[in-house]
């Protein structure tokens, strides 16, 4: 089982404490640093000192750190032209040495483009499959030859789909509780699904669904990595989880229902359940960024155990 550790930038950090907690994600030996793609604040955080673009900061994390995957859970599609986000992404990979991983959603939080005069189209599915041929279509294309799109809503003619990630296929995640198109997509384009925040139940059904469309499309089920994205919540003792849980406004008893929170043993028995469902790979949600003691009890008392 990876662990790997997720960040909600806008909620309030600085590129500064990104990057520590990346360097803490590296020297402890978690697998990954993925954060979010968002520029607005949710909920009652005051999002100071304002958001960070995720792949600026991705492009920072690639040259101050040497081991760690580094990536997006998830780039919102209505942010980026499918076009310049596989050449961002393709920088960023050579920058990292070949380290990143891209995850792509559709976008959904229309607030933060009103916010920020972002177009928020109807059609966002639809636009997302087409992103999703696109970019990893550009990589695909071999040097020398040209890619062309022509779709509903991008057309490129004679492109010199350039430049080339350092990975030969850069790992493409696409995730969600969709139960009919979210399959049909990761079966098609992913190479990891991801579902979030959710139930071992509902993760158990839903990772049924994509294993379906994915032998439909004449894909062995188990190519595909199956991961969860759940919220953390450690402490040695019970004082110390209450007191994590009150420091990023939660209750004890729903992040215990609905997260990963509680004792090690606790979290690691919780994470066993995930497992025997078939996910490979947990990305623990840490809304706690000045919390440094929290990953390294974390790495010391779960990650340890797992591995």
């Amino acid at each position: 089982m990876d662990l790997r550790i997720f960040t909600e930038p806008q909620q309030g950090a600085t590129y500064d404490t990104l990057l520590t907690v990346a360097k803490a994600t590296e020297d402890l030996g978690f697998d990954a640093f993925f954060r979010s793609d968002h520029y607005l604040r949710m909920g009652a955080a005051d999002g100071l000192p304002g958001p960070t673009d995720a792949w600026i900061t991705l492009a920072g994390l690639a040259r101050e750190t040497r081991r760690i995957r580094l990536g997006t859970l998830m780039t919102a599609g209505t942010f980026r032209l499918p076009g310049v986000l596989a050449i961002q992404v393709a920088q960023v990979d050579q920058m990292s040495g070949g380290r990143v991983e891209l995850g792509l959603g559709a976008g959904w939080f229309e607030e933060e483009h009103k916010a920020y005069g972002i177009p928020f189209p109807k059609e966002k599915f639809a636009r997302l499959e087409e992103q999703l041929a696109i970019v990893t279509g550009l990589w695909a294309t071999e040097v020398g030859e040209t890619f062309d799109h022509h779709g509903t809503y991008y057309d490129l003619t004679d492109s010199p789909a350039l430049p080339k990630p350092t990975q030969a296929k850069i790992p493409v995640l696409i995730g969600g509780h969709g139960a009919t198109r979210t399959p049909r997509l990761a079966a098609q384009y992913a190479d990891e699904f991801n579902i979030p925040f959710a139930s071992v139940e509902d993760s158990e059904r839903q990772f049924g669904r994509v294993r379906a469309a994915a032998e439909r499309a004449g894909r062995k089920a188990d190519d595909l990595v199956y991961s969860n994205a759940l919220v953390a919540c450690v402490g040695k003792d019970d004082q110390e989880v209450a007191r994590r849980a009150a420091a990023i406004g939660r209750d004890v008893d729903e992040l215990k229902a609905n997260g990963l929170a509680g004792s090690p043993d606790e979290v690691v028995d919780k994470i066993g359940r995930y497992a025997e469902i078939g996910a490979r790979r947990v990305y623990l949600q840490i809304l706690d960024l000045d919390d440094l003691d929290h990953l390294e009890l974390i790495s010391a008392q779960v990650q340890s155990q797992l591995s």
